[in-house]
């Protein structure tokens, strides 16, 4: 597995998708982490766990999984001499009971989740130490009772801050001429009367700071300077006694690092399982059959990115065959079929139930691996077909009994004749190595070498002619089209030209997607895969009529047979206005004479010679003309 799978086959998005059900930050840092695994004990148990978490979510339960609000920082601090203040220790006093809710519920689930109520088992209840908190800390503060001197420095404090009051409420009765406000204020933690400037002498005290205007002199009365210092003193000493406290619990804290690291970890895993549940939920998902020998049956299967409102996939692959090659037309849905068949891979072998009929099978691979899209780099420099050659290089350094191998348009992005060849050599070598491959294409020649190779396979997307719409049907055992004049001639595109194009094409070596059925029928052909596979014989040398069309291999292209075969069975055959002699092992029937010309002693004359050249024999034939030659160019 590499990132280059997971990005193609888009296994980050499930990712995305699935943190926006984790609780907390365990729960997302388990997702970052997530990849599939490759032993099948491992998936099953993942697969197990989830299905289980989907159960208690489905009796209408709300699991209380915490949130872990506030702990992360904490956890980091252990052990580096920080005293958590009283703010701390209420994250800490939240994250314990809250663990104590979730072992409580997951106890009464043992009867349906066995395996994940289990895991409960393994969480602390730091029940002394939660008493401890309670104790010591009171709405974000450290209490009272905290400790037996703290309790007396408190009650000094607030018997010399009544004395205080007192001396204040004197003052401001006996200064009220003088006051601008009759009201006690602070500057710098000192209590002050707000004085008139003009009777600044008849105040005692010390002016501790003055109004923007100068008008007003901020003094604190003589009589409660002395009080002031004391209180310092004892607010002094609380502070230390409160500083105290903290310390002692965090002592108490640290000492109880193992057992909170083991309530993280565990409830870590509960919410990454539970995660897993709520999202399996969201796309329908189901657990599955596993193997691991390659076999592939996916019944009913989605994109889990495209909804649930896209077209069901049925799918097979690793009984009878090992190697699928799929065809039809454009958009047609032949790269999601690839899509679907690897993505749900990854998140089988993550513990992730997926969209899935009953009854569906997956293989467990040690590697998944992928070349899908055009890959053109403008970074690197590569083509789109250097960019291919260099994914299935990196591919063919690791395929092997256990590795699935998705191959999008192969032959693509080069001259087609060679790209077919190597497209061929690469899914031979696939095979050799016994990985399981499925791989796209819109060439005849690889739907025809699928046809015959024992252990591959065609498929095709099916395709609605008529409204012009792809049904994203896979059908297994037939070789699709790409449906390039039904599109092109439904939507208005001259007939003159389409019939133009076919007779390119026919010439260029690629077939309308009639071709196949009409030379099936005309020829009578049977299936090259039963002759080879079945009888294990070699197809018997063709014979050809002088007339027949037919199919040269080596170029690609159709010809029309001018000669009998020679006795080392080469014939002549006329490829537009040239003639060249191709030996009969070489070709093959691709329309019959019959159905060609009309039936009777047909001149073939008319298509082996020019105009010109008919009209001089005609010359030749009424009388001798002088200097009138006709002159004939075969190439051996």
């Amino acid at each position: 597995m590499n990132k280059s799978t997971y990005q193609r086959l888009e296994y980050d998005r499930i990712k995305q998708r699935l943190a926006d059900f984790a609780m907390s930050y365990l729960g997302r840092a388990h997702i970052e982490n997530m990849e599939p695994k490759i032993e099948i004990v491992i998936v099953a148990t993942l697969l197990q766990e989830t299905e289980e978490a989907v159960r208690v979510i489905e009796h209408g339960a709300s699991v209380p999984i915490p949130s872990l609000e506030g702990i992360e920082p904490l956890i980091g601090s252990f052990g580096k001499g920080f005293i958590f203040t009283p703010q701390d220790f209420m994250y800490f006093a939240r994250f314990i009971e809250s663990t104590q809710q979730l072992k409580a519920f997951m106890k009464k689930k043992e009867s349906v989740t066995p395996r994940i109520a289990s895991y409960a088992l393994s969480l602390y209840d730091l029940r002394e130490l939660l008493t401890e908190i309670r104790r010591c800390i009171r709405n974000g503060q450290v209490d009272n009772e905290a400790s037996t001197a703290l309790s007396r420095v408190r009650k000094k404090i607030n018997i010399l801050d009544d004395r205080i009051r007192k001396k204040l409420d004197t003052a401001l009765s006996k200064y009220r001429s003088y006051l601008q406000d009759s009201i006690v204020s602070t500057r710098g933690g000192r209590y002050v009367l707000s004085v008139k400037k003009e009777y600044r002498k008849q105040v005692g005290g010390v002016a501790l700071d003055e109004s923007a205007s100068g008008q007003t002199v901020f003094i604190e009365p003589a009589d409660i300077s002395d009080l002031h210092v004391e209180l310092l003193h004892l607010q002094a000493e609380e502070a230390a006694e409160e500083t105290r406290v903290l310390s002692d619990l965090t002592d108490l804290v640290e000492n109880n690092k193992h057992e909170i690291s083991l309530n993280l970890e565990t409830i870590g895993h509960y919410d990454f399982m539970f995660a897993k549940a709520k999202y399996a939920r969201t796309i329908d998902g189901r657990t599955v059959k596993l193997n691991d020998r390659g076999r592939v049956s996916i019944h009913n299967g989605r994109h889990p990115l495209l909804g649930r409102h896209s077209v069901p996939l049925d799918i097979r692959i690793g009984n009878e065959y090992r190697a699928l090659v799929i065809t039809g037309p454009n958009t047609g849905g032949k790269t999601v079929s690839l899509k679907t068949v690897g993505l749900l891979t990854l998140m089988v072998q993550s513990g992730l139930l997926v969209p899935v009929g009953e009854g569906s099978e997956f293989a467990v691979y040690r590697s998944v691996m992928v070349d899908i899209g055009d890959g053109q780099s403008l970074e690197n420099s590569l083509s789109t077909f250097s960019s291919h050659v260099k994914n299935v290089i990196d591919i063919l350094k690791i395929a092997g009994p256990s590795s699935l191998v998705l191959l999008d348009e192969l032959a693509s992005g080069t001259d087609p004749g060679e790209g077919i060849g190597l497209s061929i050599a690469v899914l031979e070598e696939l095979y050799r190595r016994g990985a399981t491959v499925m791989a796209t294409t819109h060439f005849n020649e690889i739907k025809k070498f699928a046809d015959a190779a024992p252990g591959f396979e065609n498929a095709r997307m099916e395709f609605d002619s008529e409204t012009l719409e792809p049904l994203y049907k896979l059908t297994i055992g037939q070789a699709g089209y790409s449906y390039a004049f039904y599109i092109a001639q439904n939507l208005g595109m001259p007939l003159a030209l389409i019939d133009r194009s076919k007779q390119i094409t026919y010439e260029a070596a690629q077939r309308p997607p009639e071709a196949p059925a009409i030379a099936a029928a005309i020829t009578g052909e049977t299936s090259v895969k039963s002759k080879t596979k079945e009888k294990g014989e070699r197809a018997p040398l063709p014979n050809f009529a002088i007339g027949d069309c037919v199919w040269i291999h080596s170029l690609r292209r159709t010809g029309i047979v001018c000669s009998e075969p020679d006795h080392r069975g080469n014939i002549t055959v006329q490829i537009q206005k040239e003639k060249v002699r191709i030996n009969r092992k070489r070709l093959s029937l691709y329309i019959e004479r019959s159905k060609l010309y009309p039936e009777g002693d047909y001149d073939m004359d008319i298509v082996f010679e020019s105009k010109d050249t008919r009209k001089k024999r005609k010359q030749m034939i009424k009388r001798h003309v002088e200097g009138l030659t006709i002159e004939y160019k075969e190439n051996q």
